[in-house]
């Protein structure tokens, strides 16, 4: 066969390429694929606003992927048009979370893996993928970090502040300080090696302390 005959396929023919059973089974498992990616997305999210569109985004990028595979094997013509169509497609949403990333790749890779046939490396993977995520995603730091923001009225009462703070907590570090007439304010970093934050009342009874702010926050940390 020449490499012009390749170019003279009729619809009727790509019509029965991919055959009905093959097209219902990759989509009902790129679903099933697709729903436990939602699930372990669900369990390990730890931002601050949980988006169900995002998760929902995973399900059908995995059966859109699948689709698109499907198509692609099927034909060598569709496939050299889909390779121009999709080099053209920008995507402008930002990630917010890293771990969102991950996730998007798993969804096409898994949607890409069952449309070429590898229904055992599609599942077991996924499976394995999720164990791992559940573990390392859902594991908790042993020491908790918080901001405390302290307005003090002179090098005195700071000081006393300061003695305080590292008296009630495993670490205080210095992240900010503002000194103006009267007033100092200190932005510092504290980690507690357990959930009892009644220093802070403390803190704001002391003798020349205006107010104490404790402020909870979820960064990255160095050190």
């Amino acid at each position: 066969m020449s490499f012009s005959d390749i170019f003279k396929s009729s619809f009727l023919e790509n019509v029965a390429s991919v055959s009905l059973l093959d097209m219902l089974l990759a989509l009902v498992l790129a679903f099933g694929v697709g729903m436990f990616i939602f699930l372990i997305y669900k369990k390990t999210f730890a931002g601050v606003m949980y988006s169900s569109s995002f998760g929902v985004t995973l399900v059908a990028l995995t059966m859109i992927t699948t689709l698109v595979i499907l198509a692609v094997t099927s034909n060598v013509v569709l496939s050299l048009g889909m390779v121009g169509a999709l080099s053209i497609v920008r995507f402008r949403t930002a990630i917010k979370e890293p771990l969102d990333i991950a996730f998007l790749f798993w969804a096409i890779a898994a949607g890409i893996v069952l449309a070429a046939g590898f229904i055992p490396l599609a599942v077991i993977g996924s499976v394995v993928i999720g164990l791992i995520l559940l573990v390392f995603a859902n594991r908790k730091a042993h020491v908790n970090p918080y901001i405390v923001v302290l307005s003090c009225d002179d090098k005195a009462a700071e000081d006393r502040a300061l003695t305080l703070l590292k008296e009630k907590s495993a670490k205080c570090v210095c992240k900010s300080k503002t000194a103006r007439a009267g007033q100092v304010e200190l932005n510092l970093e504290v980690r507690l090696a357990d959930d009892n934050t009644d220093f802070v009342n403390e803190l704001a009874a002391l003798e020349g302390v205006q107010s104490a702010v404790l402020v909870s926050y979820n960064g990255e940390y160095m050190g």
